[in-house]
């Protein structure tokens, strides 16, 4: 036990500091001012080239959103969750220590070269990620976690960050053993990160954009706002569209809808007319009992 306190305090000690260095020493490998720089070049995008132009440039819930960033991408990981997530690992690799697994390396990459090592790790690791999504929107209990990410009414990149932070959980929970079992580096994460962070703003973003013949490997702002569409003509009836980066897994599997542009789509979820507003209420309700909770499932009637 005192082993794995002194991992916590390592690692709650240590991400302070992390914290502070990024912001006090501005790099080209700085995670904090990369994801600033990339949030304010996309807003900009937004503001030059608007898809709804009626849409106020603060649209409604842009600050809530922004507050979602500072909390999901560094205050979570402040108060307590890389601390709790490195103990957690130290508990399950001496969990497979104990069963004699002292590796968990199966597939060897860093003989790849560097590019290389990077793509392999971007498309398993958004295939993956599109497989969790898709539970999010399926399984009951984790779509009242998702539910806080499709309160959004009006898209703009900040809605990226509108998500709850037991989706960090769950999605670093369910990736750890795939990935863990594939010998990439940290180097290569960051980059990785930083370009799905990128593709996700675009994707959020008050855009008209749809990228053409890409569009059929690259998720787009035209495909991902079906996504959050309240209303979706018979179709899935969990949803659609469920790529973060890639939409090449949509059109694989049959999950791809984008029948016409619309920038109007009307965005949510039914039964959303009532949900919290606040930040914290938006956090507390997936962990209240509730017996008016909505399903996921869309109306499949066409949209007016």
């Amino acid at each position: 036990m005192e082993k794995y306190l002194e991992i916590f305090g390592d690692s709650f000690n240590g991400y302070a500091s992390y914290l502070w260095r990024e912001i006090m020493n501005p790099s080209w490998t700085n995670y904090f001012y990369w994801l600033l720089i990339i949030s304010v070049l996309v807003f900009a995008l937004e503001v030059w080239l608007p898809w709804r132009k009626k849409q106020k440039v603060l649209r409604k819930d842009f600050w809530l959103d922004l507050f979602y960033l500072f909390f999901n991408f560094f205050l979570f990981s402040l108060v307590g969750y890389n601390a709790i997530s490195d103990v957690f690992v130290e508990l399950f690799n001496d969990g497979l220590a104990g069963i004699g697994i002292t590796n968990l390396i199966a597939i060897k990459v860093t003989n790849f070269p560097f590019w290389t090592q990077l793509l392999i790790m971007f498309v398993i690791a958004d295939f993956i990620q599109w497989n969790i999504h898709r539970l999010l929107h399926r399984v009951p209990f984790l779509w009242e976690f998702h539910k806080v990410h499709h309160s959004v009414k009006e898209m703009g990149f900040a809605a990226q960050f509108r998500f709850h932070f037991m989706e960090t959980i769950i999605y670093k929970a369910l990736q750890y053993i795939p990935l863990a079992m594939i010998g990439f580096g940290v180097e290569q994460f960051i980059v990785i990160h930083m370009i799905a962070v990128f593709i996700g703003h675009l994707n959020h973003a008050n855009l008209n954009w749809d990228y053409g013949p890409l569009k059929y490997v690259l998720n787009n702002p035209k495909m991902h706002l079906w996504h959050h569409a309240k209303k979706i003509p018979g179709v899935q009836k969990y949803g659609v569209n469920y790529g973060l980066s890639l939409s090449l897994w949509d059109y694989m599997f049959g999950t791809a809808h984008m029948p016409y542009h619309q920038a109007e789509l009307e965005l949510g979820f039914p039964g959303d007319k009532n949900y919290p507003t606040a930040f914290h209420e938006q956090l507390l309700k997936p962990f209240k009992k509730d017996s008016e909770r909505s399903s996921f499932v869309k109306s499949e009637s066409n949209p007016s």
